[in-house]
C-alpha cells in the first residue's frame, strides 16, 4: 500500500470528538491500539489482483481478447508493451468496451482509431477503487468496487458547451468548469414512481401547439425522410420551448451540420441554455451510441436535480444502425431488413429513460426523430418508435415542395397524451379542425378539376372556406414564435363558423 489518505478510517482527533461506542474506543491511545489490530487482521486478507488480457484477433469493427474476466459494459484500455524492442510504443492507448465474450474470449468494440494495434497488445481493464474496512464496523477483507463502466461529466459546466461522447470539449473554449463525473449506467426508475404527465408544454411551434399539444414529459417521434425541415422544426423548439434546460444530441449525421445546426439554427440564444452532445457519422459505431447515452444521462442530471428539461435526438434511426453494425460484427443474426433483434430491444431502453421523474422532480420532455428511408413510414425502426413513443410527428415531403413549413402533416399525426393536458373545449376545435382539413383533401382532386360545385355539399362547403385559414394556422416563419395561448385563439377563431 502506498498509503492511507483514501481510507475512512473515522479516527477522531482528539478525545473530545470521539462518538459513543465501545470502551475500547474511550482513550485515544485505545483506538490507536485497536486500529493497530484490524490493520494487521486486515494484511491477512489478500488483495485481489486486476486480471490482464492480450489482444488475439482484430477482425472489422471488432477486438477479441483472452484472459480478460470483466462483465459485458466494462471499459478496457488497450496498450502495445512498452519494450525498447517495440516501434509502437509511442501510440496512444486505444480505450475500448466489452460488448460480448464467447468462451474464454471477449469481443471488444473500440472507441477510438485502432491504427497501429497489433497481436499480442495488453488489454487492461478500467482500475477499480480499493474499498477499504472502517475501525469499529465489522472485519471484512479489503475488496474491489464494482463499477467498470464509463463515467463522463456532469452538471451546470456543460450549458452552453458542445462536447463529444466522451465529454471532451469541441467548441475549442477550453476545458469544462464546475463538472464532475458520474456512471453512465443508471437505475430505471419505477413505472408506478414516476409522474403522470398532466401539464401541456408550449413548444412555440403553432401547429404543435394548437393540433397536437404537447405534456411536459411526453416522448415523442418526428418521423421524416431527408430534406423536409426536420432540423429546422428541431431549432425552433429548442429556441422557443418553456423548458430550463435543453438537451441536444447529433447522433450520426453529417460533421457539416453539428456547426451549421448550433450556429443558423439554434443560434446564441438557445445555446446558452443547451447541452450539445455531436458523434457525427464517421465516429465508431460505439462512440455513436455512446453519444445517445451521454446526452439522455445529462438530461437526468438536470431532471433528477428539480429541472425542466427538453431533449432533442436526431437521430434514432442512426443510433439503431449504430447498433445493427455492433451486432451483426459480433455475430448476431440480422432478422427484419437486416436489423438483428438486440436493435428492437436497445430502443425501449434508451426512450424509457426519458419522460418525468419521480414526484417532486423534473421531467425530460423528449423529440427523437425517426428517418423514414424512402418516405416508408412502414419502415422497422419507424414502426418499432411509433409503438413505444407518446406520438410521432409526420413530416410530409409533398408540403415541403409546396412551401408549407413547418411541413408537418396533420393527419398522419398525433399527440397521445393531448387528451390529459388540454381542456375538453380546445381538444373539440382541434377535432373539428382535423376533419375540415381530411375532408378538403379527400376533395382536393375534384376542387382542382373544377368539378366542385357549392351547395352540394355542405361540410365540403365548410372546409373549402376555412381551409385558407387552416393553412396560415399551420404555417410558421422559424424566427416567429407562437405562445401556447395565442396559437389555441387562432384555432378557435379559424372553426368558429364551420
Amino acid at each position: 500500500m502506498s498509503g492511507f489518505d483514501d481510507l475512512d478510517l473515522a479516527i477522531p482527533s482528539s478525545d473530545n470528538d470521539a462518538e459513543p461506542g465501545p470502551e475500547r474506543y474511550s482513550t485515544r491511545t485505545g483506538r490507536w491500539q485497536q486500529y493497530l489490530k484490524d490493520m494487521q487482521a486486515f494484511a491477512g486478507n489478500p488483495v485481489p489482483l486486476e486480471s490482464q488480457g492480450k489482444l488475439v484477433r482484430v477482425a472489422g469493427l471488432v477486438l477479441e481478447a483472452t484472459g480478460v474476466k470483466v462483465p459485458v459494459g466494462s471499459v478496457c484500455e488497450i496498450q502495445m508493451p512498452s519494450s525498447g524492442a517495440n516501434p509502437q510504443r509511442g501510440l496512444r492507448p486505444v480505450n475500448a468496451e466489452v460488448v460480448g465474450f464467447s468462451g474464454d474470449r471477449a469481443y471488444l468494440m473500440p472507441t477510438d482509431e485502432i491504427q497501429g494495434l497489433s497481436s499480442g497488445a495488453m488489454v487492461l481493464p478500467r482500475a477499480l477503487p480499493l474499498i477499504a474496512p472502517q475501525l469499529g464496523k465489522p472485519l471484512h477483507p479489503w475488496r474491489r468496487g464494482e463499477d467498470r463502466g464509463l463515467h463522463l461529466p456532469m452538471g451546470d459546466g456543460l450549458l452552453g458547451r458542445v462536447v463529444d461522447s466522451h465529454g471532451h470539449p469541441l467548441d475549442r473554449r477550453g476545458p469544462l468548469q464546475t463538472v464532475h463525473s458520474e456512471p453512465m449506467v443508471r437505475r430505471p426508475i419505477n413505472a408506478m414512481d414516476r409522474d403522470p404527465v398532466r401539464k401541456p408544454l408550449d413548444t412555440g411551434v403553432r401547429a404543435i401547439n394548437s393540433m397536437l399539444t404537447v405534456g411536459r414529459g411526453q416522448r415523442l417521434g418526428l418521423f421524416a425522410g431527408t430534406g423536409v425541415g426536420k432540423s429546422v422544426l428541431l431549432g425552433m423548439m429548442a429556441r422557443y420551448t418553456q423548458a430550463d434546460v435543453i438537451v441536444v444530441g447529433l447522433i450520426g449525421e453529417r460533421g457539416r451540420e453539428v456547426k451549421e445546426f448550433i450556429e443558423d439554427i439554434l443560434g446564441t440564444e438557445g445555446l446558452q441554455r443547451s447541452v450539445v452532445v455531436a458523434a457525427p457519422a464517421d465516429a465508431p459505431p460505439l462512440v455513436r451510441m455512446q453519444g445517445a447515452h451521454y446526452a439522455t444521462a445529462i438530461a437526468e442530471n438536470f431532471r433528477d436535480r428539480g429541472q425542466h428539461v427538453l431533449l432533442l435526438m436526431d437521430s434514432l434511426t442512426r443510433y439503431a444502425m449504430a447498433q445493427r453494425e455492433i451486432a451483426l460484427a459480433i455475430g448476431e443474426p440480422p432478422a427484419t431488413k437486416g436489423y438483428p433483434p438486440s436493435c428492437f430491444a436497445k430502443l425501449p431502453q434508451l426512450v424509457e429513460r426519458s419522460g418525468n421523474g419521480l414526484p417532486g422532480e423534473g421531467s425530460i420532455t423528449a423529440f427523437y426523430t425517426v428517418l423514414s428511408e424512402g418516405d416508408d413510414q412502414q419502415d422497422p425502426i419507424a414502426d418499432a418508435a411509433r409503438g413505444i413513443l407518446d406520438g410521432h410527428i409526420v413530416l410530409s415531403r409533398e408540403l415541403a415542395e409546396a412551401g408549407h413549413y413547418p411541413a408537418i402533416d396533420i393527419e398522419r399525426s398525433i399527440s397521445r397524451v393531448m387528451t390529459n393536458v388540454a381542456p375538453q373545449s380546445h381538444i373539440e376545435a382541434a377535432r373539428r379542425c382535423r376533419q375540415l382539413l381530411a375532408k378538403y383533401n379527400k376533395a382536393r382532386d375534384l376542387i382542382q378539376l373544377g368539378a366542385y360545385v357549392p351547395g352540394n355539399d355542405f361540410e365540403l362547403d365548410a372546409a373549402v372556406r376555412c381551409h385558407p385559414d387552416i393553412n396560415r394556422l399551420l404555417q410558421q416563419d422559424m424566427h416567429s414564435p407562437a405562445s401556447l395561448s395565442d396559437s389555441i385563439k387562432q384555432l378557435t377563431s379559424v372553426i368558429k363558423d364551420a
